[in-house]
């Protein structure tokens, strides 16, 4: 018999979007339940295996939910947080489901139900609805029926697009549709082969500083597909892509790699049909980590305890999937949206037929798609900041989030109104993260107000996030705690003709938020190019002398900008020997 329930706003789905818009709904006040079909919480950043972020690493995106998250990170993880060149952050993944379960469990008014998918989406279940009404009700799961005025697709795949019938999209768009640069002209055979990015079934391999256990052969010997795997890269440098804390590697590599795209239509085909798809792409990751044992050394296992299952600990739970079936929302995010303005750092804000800014979460990560054996040429998205290359900052508008004619619902993953194209800057975890935040935060005030998504005034949605200290413009010298940071983020809503192109506060101030923490250490300075910066140790004893630095502070980036060569310097941070860098947090 199934069980009733009842509720202000059911989340669907424990990923990394509908995990934080579960924990922002009930924060705010709502009743939440949030159903997962896995006992971790997070996706991407946990249940997934990519405990790697990329993008919103400077320290002015590290807002709501997300800069709360890296806080907490800091922290709980032993070792630190400067590992790998992938990414400024990496941690086990375990550390970040329990982050992800202490926030729910905090929440009296938030009941997490595990170890359930959605088997059918109610319609219009009330008596009192009118014929005429689109609204989502409710959904039924394995033991679970539960009604709520708000509900929430928080799945990886889009899987209440499709049992909702609510209108979606699916594969690519040709570049008539959208006037997109870097989509194709006409179908061909890449769209067939992939109609969506390959997903990569994550895996970590651990160095046991001896003879490792032993790797099984797998059943397909697929080892001819990895031959080349760290061309340009050297061995260790290739393992040190994904290097975790405590001798943990990240297997997540698209050269050669484990990303697996072979009939990617059975995703979202019949259940035989997507269990045989994930069968085979674990095998293609299991003949991997086979080949890299014994390819690279055999003090290289896999990793014990990494994931919760006890017999199979070094495997995610489940892929790492990028793309999802797509809303077809009431505004959809194209290639134009994530692209900067003409010689400038930040995209154009997005605004509605009034003329305001509906602009409720901020990213940066550049554009990336994954075909296997395949390099796809994109437009440019990418910026010098603060001594590396990062990606340009951009938003996603609340009406993205939005079905253009179903009430009761939002979209809070992968699946929101967005082109194939442009997907490939918005799949990334700390913007599924901020999106998610975003889509809560509207649930409950839908509750709040008795009022629909549609309804619902993109303003009172950003003074909420705003309160809660979540940016939705991007301003890239504007650090979370900086006290003019609700002042400047307000003045650019109400303003939107005064948002330049540099992504800059135009009001000087004094504050700083440099900090002494980390290693310390004094050296000559010298600038490489328009935007590299060295540092040679004074310290002669260090094995390492010259070390790259960058930063994450505006403040440091300004410092470093105008620093005169070998001038000697003082800095405060931490050191990643996988990257070679110094992430400098305070300079002198």
């Amino acid at each position: 018999m199934l069980t009733k329930l009842t509720t202000d706003v059911l989340v669907v789905g424990g990923g990394t979007g509908g995990s934080t818009a579960a924990i922002q709904c009930a924060r705010r006040g709502a009743r939440t339940i949030i159903v997962s079909e896995f006992s971790w919480l997070g996706g991407m950043l946990t249940a997934a295996g990519v405990a790697a972020p990329d993008g919103s690493e400077l320290i002015a995106l590290q807002t709501g939910i997300w800069g709360e998250y890296l806080q907490e990170l800091r922290s709980r993880q032993t070792g630190g947080l400067d590992h790998s060149w992938v990414s400024l952050f990496t941690y086990e993944p375990r550390t970040g489901a329990a982050i992800f379960a202490d926030w729910a469990n905090a929440l009296p008014n938030l009941q997490w139900i595990s170890g359930q998918t959605p088997l059918e989406v109610f319609k219009n279940r009330n008596r009192e609805a009118s014929p005429e009404e689109n609204r989502i009700t409710g959904v039924r799961f394995q033991d679970y029926e539960i009604e709520a005025k708000i509900v929430l697709d928080g799945t990886e795949l889009g899987d209440l697009l499709a049992l909702g019938e609510i209108p979606h999209r699916w594969g690519w768009e040709l570049r008539e549709e959208f006037n997109e640069p870097s989509a194709p002209e006409t179908y061909n055979e890449l769209c067939d082969r992939y109609p969506v990015q390959s997903p990569t079934w994550v895996f970590l391999l651990q160095d046991y500083g001896e003879k490792a256990p032993e790797i099984p052969t797998p059943a397909i010997d697929y080892s001819d597909n990895f031959k080349g795997a760290w061309d340009g890269y050297g061995k260790q440098k290739f393992l040190n892509y994904g290097r975790f804390p405590n001798n943990f590697f990240m297997l997540n590599w698209p050269q050669k790699g484990n990303d697996y795209g072979v009939n990617l239509n059975r995703l979202i085909g019949s259940e035989t049909e997507k269990k045989e798809f994930l069968q085979e792409a674990k095998e293609y990751s299991w003949g991997f980590a086979h080949f890299l044992q014994t390819h690279i050394d055999r003090r290289y296992g896999l990793a014990k305890n990494a994931f919760p299952d006890p017999s199979d600990g070094a495997f995610a739970l489940y892929p790492y999937f990028r793309e999802s079936r797509r809303l077809q929302g009431r505004q959809t995010i194209v290639e134009a949206d994530i692209l900067p303005m003409s010689e400038g750092k930040v995209a154009a804000l997005p605004l509605n037929s009034k003329g305001e800014v509906n602009a409720i979460a901020v990213g940066n990560y550049a554009n990336d798609h994954h075909y296997p054996d395949v390099k796809f040429p994109l437009q440019p998205k990418s910026m010098q900041w603060g001594g590396r290359w990062t990606g340009t900052p951009f938003t996603i508008p609340y009406d993205a989030l939005i079905p253009i004619a179903t009430d009761g619902f939002l979209v809070c993953e992968k699946n929101i109104s967005v082109s194939h194209i442009a997907n490939g800057s918005t799949r990334l975890q700390p913007m599924v993260m901020a999106l998610g935040q975003a889509a809560g935060m509207a649930a409950a005030l839908c509750v709040e107000l008795n009022c629909q998504p549609r309804a619902l005034p993109v303003r009172k949605l950003q003074e909420a996030l705003l309160e809660n200290n979540h940016a939705v413009i991007p301003l890239l010298n504007l650090p979370p705690d900086r006290p003019d940071w609700l002042q400047q983020q307000r003045y650019y809503l109400d303003r939107p003709e005064e948002y330049g192109k540099e992504g800059i506060c135009a009001e000087n101030t004094s504050f700083s938020s440099e900090k002494e923490v980390g290693e310390h250490f004094r050296g000559t300075f010298r600038k490489i190019g328009e935007n590299s910066y060295r540092i040679r140790l004074r310290d002669r004893t260090e094995a390492k002398q010259i070390w790259q630095l960058i930063a994450v502070r505006p403040e440091v980036d300004e410092k470093l900008q105008h620093c005169r060569n070998d001038r000697e310097i003082s800095v405060w941070g931490w050191r990643n020997f996988s990257g070679g860098w110094f992430v400098v947090e305070k300079l002198e």
